[in-house]
């Protein structure tokens, strides 16, 4: 598919008031696909995620790469001042991201009713860990805890081993990509009925979500999940297996039509009769013996030798490869173009990561770097009216 670079929300004007994560890289992804995002932050201190790892020359590249594409500007929303500069950039604004705890922007004056009396056409954004109103409300949470509380990690880690969070932020991310389609839904609606709304995203919900092929499990069966390393609960064999160099890779044969010809692959088509592994559910309810059994074979396998007969066969499998790898990889690198490099004013070139979203006419992309602390405060103040003398004023009373 050719993909052209477009800007499908050119003319949307966000406000991000975001931290760390979630609320950020929600913004981000709007920049990426053409929107004006200006970051709103704390004079002096700034996004939480400015002092965060990894860090070059002392400066945060996990900033950079959460927020990409936007302006920057410093606001003292403590202040009156500040309060009063927010509400002028709101009735010019589309869009409004938030990820304070609950209850932090009413205390402001900067609450869904507060922000919707200057313009009721805002989409008001809210991301939380546990939503907005309710007995967890007011819970202080961050990814990890996000991944514990809603039975994530109880289903992740070795058998019988300890229960592990996800290497990745996963909590954050997707309530990122959830905030990103109930604002692109929000607009439509706007389009039709010219009324804004409250968006309530919280981490929690978005775990849960992911988790709805195992909590199925449960609702069906009323058999609480376990973590079970690399096993498959709905299919079996699906594992991570050896090879002849110790290299480990990930399978899944337990379908219907490509268990006989996994079966064939290893020299076993006898396997197939086995009524220990006839149908899916005896494979996986006897997967203690099988798994044993594959990899006696596969570890015979060179790792590409065993990776292109499975390919050739349809069958699912992959090398378990490390994030170089990946990186290194020219089909992810620069077929899928999931890397890019942004030009930071004092680092220089910085690679992050882009977006995973294609399309051919408007492809999203990341049109510039991270702001420094304040950046654009002098062009976003100035072309809303307001004075140098102003500016300076303010400066000095801490209010940007």
């Amino acid at each position: 598919m050719e993909r052209k670079k477009g800007s499908a929300l050119a003319g949307l004007k966000v406000l991000d008031l975001g931290r760390v994560i979630a609320g950020p890289l929600a913004a981000s992804m709007l920049a990426d696909m053409g929107a004006d995002v200006i970051k709103v932050e704390t004079p002096k201190t700034g996004d939480l995620a400015r002092n965060m790892l990894p860090k070059k020359d002392g400066i945060s590249t996990y900033f950079v790469v959460f927020n990409r594409g936007q302006k920057g500007v410093t606001l003292n929303l403590k202040s009156e001042e500040g309060r009063e500069i927010l509400l002028n950039m709101v009735r010019d604004a589309d869009v409004l991201i938030e990820n304070f705890r609950p209850g932090v922007m009413k205390r402001l004056g900067l609450s869904y009713e507060d922000v919707s009396a200057v313009n009721p056409g805002i989409i008001y954004a809210s991301v939380s860990g546990y939503g907005q109103e309710g007995e967890y409300s007011g819970r202080a949470c961050f990814d990890p805890v996000a991944q514990a509380m809603s039975g994530l990690m109880s289903v992740t880690g070795s058998v019988d081993g300890e229960c592990v969070r996800c290497g990745a932020s996963i909590a954050d991310v997707l309530a990122a990509q959830n905030t990103v389609i109930c604002i692109l839904a929000a607009l439509e609606y706007r389009r039709v009925s010219g009324k804004g709304q409250r968006i309530d995203i919280a981490l929690l919900d978005s775990c849960i979500t992911a988790l709805s092929s195992i909590n199925q499990i449960y609702f069906t069966n009323n058999k609480i999940p376990k973590n079970l390393g690399n096993f498959f609960e709905a299919s079996a064999p699906g594992n991570t297996y050896p090879t002849k160099s110790g290299e480990m890779v990930m399978i899944s044969a337990g379908q219907a039509n490509a268990w006989p010809q996994f079966a064939h692959i290893l020299g076993h088509d006898e396997w197939v009769e086995w009524p220990e592994f006839k149908n899916v559910e005896d494979r996986v309810r006897n997967r203690k013996l099988l798994d044993p059994l594959i990899a006696q074979e596969t570890v015979r396998f060179d790792k590409e030798e065993l990776l292109n007969q499975l390919a050739q066969a349809k069958i699912a499998a992959a090398p378990v490869q490390n994030v170089a790898q990946v990186a290194n990889d020219p089909y992810f690198r620069d077929e899928r173009e999931m890397y890019t490099e942004v030009e930071h004013p004092q680092l220089g070139a910085v690679r992050i990561t882009n977006a995973a979203l294609k399309m051919s006419e408007t492809n999203p992309y990341v049109r510039g770097c991270a702001p420094l602390l304040g950046e654009h405060n002098k062009e976003i103040y100035s072309a809303m009216g307001y004075t140098p003398e102003q500016l300076r004023e303010w400066e000095e009373k801490g209010v940007i």
